[in-house]
Order: structure tokens, then sequence, then C-alpha cells
């Protein structure tokens, strides 16, 4: 089988340690969701956090589906969430019957809009109908302000939760020493074949609150009791992490801090050969954090560069080389919109805001930015870029 792409937007890349951990694993016999590699997973990743908590299990979408249950969403709780974002932050709110509340993003970090936030928790408090969770996602790598969420959230007692699935080894500042994180619940990381490291599938949910991860714990292991046969007073799930795949985990953790700065560098590469350029602009960056680029993203301005975003998009596929559009934002998605007669089932959701996130779709391309790039990589997609500039 031929590969469609030379240069993928960003694979996986193996630092040389999974494979030991994966050996101690095969020998301790322990390969289903039991063993020494999970426990010490979960370790490294609480340590890494600085979350005293954290349990392992099959992906980002599960620890998110999990965390949503255990807040006590239901069958129509509406949940705060970035419209800028990817479904699996978005799918367990509908796995429980809610209603997702879409929040706009803002200009200068991409994240959500914490005005738009507040003023939409005041008028909800006002009508008496607060939502059940506020779920903020750190988009591409950038971390929101946890100070400024919490001080929203915790003025109406509404639990906090950050989707980390893109942010492992982002940097957040907390600004004047200020570092309360009482009402933030818990984050959730997703160890998508895609993302900063892998386990080629696999999530985590960290947090301070040891009753609420050990319900997790319990809950992604069918709800067993502990008794020596098989008893259950509630329905559980079946999402633990597997042994093995908590081995690759570990191998990768190590490597981390390399991976982090080697998308820094990336990032600075396309930086320098891009930004004066006209009509092209990077992702900006918030004061409160220093971002871990896991992707690169631009914005390209047609009447400016001379070509649209898809225009490049397409020019980089021709060449093998694979980009991607900015996330299309949850409140554009069909199924929250009622615009496709062939959809089986669409869902009720409510907007605020909208026009940040829709013009960053519109305009935003993610670059390739895998870990194992060469110059010679980056030279050749830049060179792709340019020649789309009017009178490139």
């Amino acid at each position: 089988m031929t590969e469609k792409y030379d240069i993928f937007l960003s694979p996986p890349h193996m630092g040389g340690e999974e494979l030991k951990y994966i050996h101690e694993a095969f020998e301790s016999n322990y390969i289903a969701p039991h063993g020494s590699m999970i426990d010490a997973f979960e370790r490294d990743m609480a340590e890494l956090t600085g979350f005293p908590h954290a349990v392992a299990v099959s992906s980002g979408t599960a620890a998110m589906h999990l965390v949503m249950y255990i807040l006590g969403v239901r069958p129509g709780d509406e949940v705060f969430s970035s419209s800028l974002t990817f479904i699996g932050s978005i799918s367990p709110v509908l796995f429980l019957g809610g209603v997702p509340v879409f929040i706009d993003s803002d200009s200068t970090t991409w994240n959500m809009d914490l005005n738009l936030l507040s003023k939409e928790m005041e008028y909800c408090a006002r009508k008496n109908r607060l939502p059940k969770v506020v779920v903020s996602t750190d988009i591409y790598g950038q971390c929101n302000s946890i100070y400024d969420l919490l001080q929203i959230c915790n003025r109406y007692e509404v639990p906090l939760v950050i989707d980390a699935a893109e942010s492992l080894g982002a940097e957040y500042k907390n600004i004047d020493g200020r570092s309360d994180r009482d009402g933030l619940r818990a984050l959730i990381y997703s160890f998508n074949g895609n993302k900063i490291i892998t386990t080629s599938g696999g999530g985590m949910i960290v947090s301070d609150d040891g009753l609420l991860v050990e319900y997790a714990r319990k809950l992604a292991s069918q709800a067993r009791e502990p008794f020596p046969h098989y008893e259950h007073i509630e329905v559980g799930y079946n999402c633990r992490m597997s042994n093995i795949l908590a081995a690759i985990g570990r191998g990768q953790l190590q490597v981390l801090p390399e991976r982090v700065a080697q998308k820094k560098k990336i990032y600075n590469y396309y930086f320098q050969a891009l930004h004066e350029i006209p009509g092209i602009d990077f992702m900006p960056e918030g004061p409160f954090g220093i971002s871990n680029k896991w992707l690169t993203v631009i914005l390209i301005t047609p009447d400016l560069f001379g070509a649209d975003r898809e225009q490049v998009r397409n020019a980089l596929e021709a060449e093998r080389i694979e980009s991607r559009p900015v996330w299309k934002p949850m409140h554009m998605q069909p199924i929250f919109t009622n615009d496709s007669s062939s959809l089986k089932k669409t869902y009720r959701a409510r907007t605020v805001g909208g026009k940040i996130s829709e013009d960053l779709f519109n305009r935003g391309l993610c670059l390739p930015s895998g870990t194992a790039l060469t110059e010679d990589d980056l030279d050749r997609i830049i060179h792709v870029i340019g020649k789309q500039r009017k009178n490139g």
C-alpha cells in the first residue's frame, strides 16, 4: 500500500525506551487492563502535572465521559464548552443527554472567551439555569487562564474541567503567585497517535480530587464492587488503558521535554520564514502560559496573500504534504445546525458568539509539525506555501 503523504501533519515519534517497558510488561504477563505499567504511568503523569491523582483510560473521550458522568451531567443539563474544539470534548455531553452551550473564542489566545463566559454565566444565574459543568479546551497546546476561569466558575459554584488533550508539556503561569485551583475538578489528556506523546490510543484523568479519580477508576472497570465474585450495584464501562499501552506511555514521557523543545523549534523555523509575508499571521500566545506548540497554526488572509486557506492546503496536498484546517467550530457542525437531511439525528445546542471561531476556521491552517521533521522537510513545505502568494 502506497502512503498518501510523504510528510504527515503530526505523526507518532518513538523515543527508543518504549520497547524496554513493553518487554517488561510481556515478561510480567500482565497484558490486560491491570499491571505495574499502568500504575507507574499514572504516577508519572501525576508527578508531571502536579496533581496527586490520575487514572489511565482508553481515550481522552472516555476520560471526559467519565468525568461528565461523575459531575452529574444528565439529560437536559447544559454544559458550557469551547466551540473551537474537537468533537471528543463534546460527544460525552451528548452521550449523557446533556445540551452543549458553545462559547466563542477570543482573538488574542483562540481559547474560550472569558468575557463571553462571564456574561453568559451571569445571564443563566438570573434565569436560574446555570450549567452543570464548564469545559474549556486548551487549543493547539495553549492553556487558558485557569485563574480567571475559576474566578468565574467559583462565583456560581459551577465545576471547571480542562480539556488538556492538546497541551501536555505546556506551561501555565500563576500570575502574581496566584495558584489557588479550588474548583478545578479535573484535567483530561489524550495520547492519540497525533498528540505530542502517544500510546497509540489512550487518555488520562488527573485531579486533586482522589474520590473523583477512584470513582472513575471503578466505573472504567465495569463498576465492579470489591468482592471475590463479580458484584455490581451500578452500570459501569470497559475503558481502562491496557498495560501494554501504558508501557508505551512511560517510554514516551521520558522524551516529552525533547518533543516540546522540538515543537517550539519547528514553530520558530516557520515563523522566521513566513511571518513577514503579507497575509500570513501566526497563532498568538496569551500572557498566562507558554504553549507546547503542538501544531504550528497560521491564518491566511486571501486579499493580502493572494490565495486562500484551501488553495494553500490543496497545493500542499498535491505535493504529498498533509496540512489541515483549524477545527471547524462545534456550532457550525451539521449535527447541531440541522442542515443535512441525510442525518439520522441532530442535537440541541446553544451558541454564545461565534464570529471569531468561524473566522479562525475559514482562514486557519495547521502546518506539519511532527518532531522528526528535518530542515529540508520544512524548507519544502515553506517553498510550496511561498509559491501560492501573489506574484510568488
